[in-house]
This record gives structure tokens, C-alpha cells and sequence, in this order.
């Protein structure tokens, strides 16, 4: 699942010279963890709650509104935050928040209320988005300046570990004893959500006193107004703006295909499987994604990253025409084998975005991550199409996201100059 990379923050130094500060980033690498599991676990609770409350395939995309509509509403007052009370403070708050968010899931289950549930989510989130501002920047600062690039990559990767092992969790806990493709009347209760989420608020919780234990550096503080993403000249960077949107319906695409997958996957005519079957197969889609971040780095050091975006855009379009076109086994791995094609996506899409931008490099970022609002906005417009056409055909609303990602790696991520005294532009070639 994509998160949000921050640039290292200017002016900031490993005030700790060569201290030993591999605890610290042992921690922070469990952040990178859990937060991409929390948001995997989203695709199994979608099914979950779909057959709880007979809901429509729209009303229950609302799951990923909420969610990721805190990036958008959270993003900027999170910056604010974290510029006045610095990264450490940051993450303990957005530990405590995230943990809440887990603990109200009991009161959501025992009222029966859809609305709850989405509730607890949107505070889930935001915990979750105050801790992305934090604790990017601060493993870039924790060490030395020219090994921030390794540990940063490094932390990512168990960002997509959390992503790929949480279906598996998600499936035993809350799906493991439904078998039947369809499940009868009564088989799914609101109680079986309840163990899940406490086990994550704990784990949160428990995060969050060792954080407030740690000795750190106290680092992060700034300026609020300096997290603003708000007018300057970063609005008129042709290729942040493109990018911007491509960052936007990508994570459109990758949450909606893998909110969807459960459900397609046990259809009759795709893979008639169970419920809890289906979802373990969410780790196949998330891991291919993990995969491909390390081939992806690799043939990204010989071959060119705008034409590295194109090429795996115009397979995940392939893909998905095939598994729209065809049915079985065939449309089930052509839809999974999209994961291995969003692998460098968001990465390279973000450092495309904001090359050249220069003292405008941080504006830029805060736009970008506002981009992410994409998860939350096309999925329902995909659920909508869902219930109108079907599951298979909504999946032609990815394919044209796609589409564009790939135009964007092959022309709309070239870099223009502008001198804002003249309004002049030109090409960078």
C-alpha cells in the first residue's frame, strides 16, 4: 500500500554524530509495518461489513472514503501539528490516535451501526497520516545524511511486508469459519471484528509508551506555516501538477483493485471461492507490489525511471483488459499480476513529481501527499459502477487510471523551468 515519503528535511542533521540509534529505527521500522497493515486489513473488512450490513458495493467503497479521506482533510492540520511539537511528539500522538481508532471498532460492533464503523476508521486514519508527516523525515535523520536514501528504502519494504502479511491475519481472525463461497444468514457477527482491532490498539498503544520512552533527539520543530501546501510557485510546476494527479488515481486504482479483489475472486465465474479463501489471495497482489520495489530499483539504475513507469503502466492496462475480457483462472492472476505492475508506481511517480522543484521540494511534497485522496474518491466511483454494470466491467475505471500513469512516465513528468518575474517556461530536457 502506498505511503507517503517525505524529502529529507532541509537543514536537519544526525545531531547524535555516531550514536548508536538502532533501536530507535527498529522501532520506527515497526511504524512503517503496522501502518500498511492496518490499511490491508481495509480490503478484508470491506467484504466483512458488506455481508453484515447488506450493503451495495458503493456503500461499502465508503469504507475507503473515510479512510482515506483523512489523508486529505488530516494531511495539512498533521504538518501544523508536527511543526510545533516536533517528529517524536508526532508519533506518539499519532500512535495514541491510531490506538483509539482501533478501540472504538468494539463500541461500532456492539451498537451495530455502519456509521461507527466508518467513524473509527476516519480516526484510524488520522492517527495514521500524523505518523507518515513524523516518521518519514525522522528515519532520514536518525544516521548518517549519506545512508538516508538505504534506510528509508529499507523501512518502505517492511511497509509492504505489513501490507502482504495482514490478509492472512485478517482472513483467520474474522473469515475462518466461513467456507461456502456464500455464506448463510447469521454466519457473520459483529463480534468477530472486535479481537482484531483490540489486538491492533494494543500493539499501538504499546508502540507509543516505548516511543515516549525513547531518549531521541529533539527534532522536527519548525515553523507551522511552513507545512502550509498552499499557493507559491509549486502550483505552477507543470510536472507536479501532472503528477500530482497521477499520484491521485493511482492510489485510486490500487485501493480499488484491492477492495474488490475478495469479492470477484469468489465469484462463480472467476474463482469460486470462498470469502475467507479469496482473502488470503490480497497477499499475493500487495507481495507482487513488494517484489517488484526490489527489481524495480534495480533495472531503474540502467534504464530510465519515466520510461521504467510507462512500460509497467501499459501491462497493469493489459492486465486488467484481459481479466475484464476473460474469466477463470486466467482474469483471477491477470487481475493479481497487477500488484507486481504498481510496485515502482507511487515512488517513482512522487520523485518525478518533485524533481527540480528546489526550495519548493517540501510545497510540492505536501500537494502530492494531498493527491492521495485518490484512495478514497475513486473506489466509490468504482462501487458505483459496480452496481450498475458489475464487478468485472468497474474494473475499466483502473485501466484508464493507468492509462494515464503511463502518459505521464513517457511526456507529462519532463520538468519545465519557470521564472516567476517573467512567467517565462521552457522545456528541460
Amino acid at each position: 500500500m502506498a505511503t507517503s515519503p517525505l524529502p529529507t528535511t532541509a537543514g536537519l542533521s544526525s545531531s547524535g554524530g555516531n550514536e548508536n540509534y538502532r533501536f530507535a529505527l527498529t522501532a520506527l521500522t515497526s511504524l512503517f509495518f503496522m501502518w500498511g497493515f492496518i490499511t490491508c486489513l481495509n480490503d478484508i473488512l470491506i467484504p466483512y461489513l458488506k455481508m453484515l450490513f447488506d450493503l451495495s458495493y458503493t456503500q461499502a467503497m465508503l469504507i475507503q472514503f473515510c479512510f482515506f479521506g483523512a489523508y486529505f482533510i488530516v494531511s495539512v492540520p498533521a504538518g501544523m501539528l508536527v511543526s510545533k511539537i516536533g517528529y517524536k511528539a508526532g508519533i506518539v500522538t499519532g500512535l495514541l490516535i491510531a490506538g483509539a481508532g482501533c478501540l472504538l471498532f468494539v463500541p461500532a460492533a456492539a451498537a451495530h451501526v455502519y456509521a461507527m464503523f466508518l467513524l473509527a476508521l476516519f480516526v484510524l486514519a488520522s492517527g495514521i497520516t500524523i505518523l507518515q508527516v513524523a516518521a518519514n523525515p525522522y528515519v532520514s535523520v536518525l544516521g548518517q545524511p549519506e545512508t538516508a536514501s538505504s534506510r528509508l528504502t529499507m523501512t518502505q519494504a517492511f511497509n509492504s511486508l505489513g501490507t502482504t502479511v495482514a490478509p492472512f491475519f485478517g482472513a483467520w481472525l474474522i473469515f475462518g469459519g466461513l467456507d461456502a463461497p456464500e455464506p448463510v444468514p447469521g454466519a457473520v457477527t459483529e463480534s468477530t471484528v472486535q479481537l482484531p482491532y483490540l489486538i491492533l490498539a494494543a500493539s499501538l498503544v504499546l508502540l507509543a509508551i516505548i516511543f515516549a520512552w525513547l531518549k531521541l533527539p529533539a527534532m522536527g520543530k519548525k515553523d507551522p506555516a511552513e507545512a502550509l501546501p498552499l499557493g507559491g510557485e509549486a502550483w505552477k510546476q507543470r510536472h507536479l501538477m501532472l503528477g500530482a494527479l497521477g499520484i491521485f488515481v493511482y492510489v485510486g486504482a490500487e485501493v480499488g483493485i484491492g477492495s474488490f479483489l475478495v469479492s470477484y475472486l469468489s465469484m462463480p465465474e472467476i474463482g469460486g471461492m470462498s470469502k475467507g479463501a479469496a482473502s488470503h489471495y490480497i497477499a499475493w497482489y500487495f507481495g507482487g507490489a513488494m517484489v517488484g520495489r526490489f527489481i524495480g530499483a534495480v533495472v531503474m539504475q540502467k534504464v530510465n525511471a519515466g520510461k521504467v513507469l510507462a512500460f509497467n503502466a501499459v501491462c497493469a492496462v493489459l492486465l486488467l483488459a484481459l481479466t475484464i475480457l476473460s474469466s477463470g483462472k486466467l482474469a483471477m492472476w491477470s487481475l493479481l499480476l497487477v500488484g507486481l505492475c504498481n510496485s515502482i508506481m507511487f515512488p517513482t511517480i512522487f520523485s518525478l513529481a518533485i524533481a527540480g522543484l528546489k526550495q519548493y521540494t517540501s510545497q510540492g511534497s505536501g500537494i502530492l501527499c494531498l493527491a492521495i485522496v485518490g484512495g478514497a474518491i475513486l473506489p466509490l466511483l468504482q462501487g458505483a459502477l459496480a452496481d450498475s454494470f458489475g464487478v468485472q466491467l468497474a474494473f475499466i475505471l483502473p485501466l484508464l487510471c493507468y492509462i494515464y500513469i503511463a502518459f505521464y512516465g513517457l511526456n507529462g513528468c519532463k520538468p519545465r523551468t519557470v521564472v516567476p518575474a517573467a512567467g517565462v517556461t521552457k522545456d528541460v530536457l
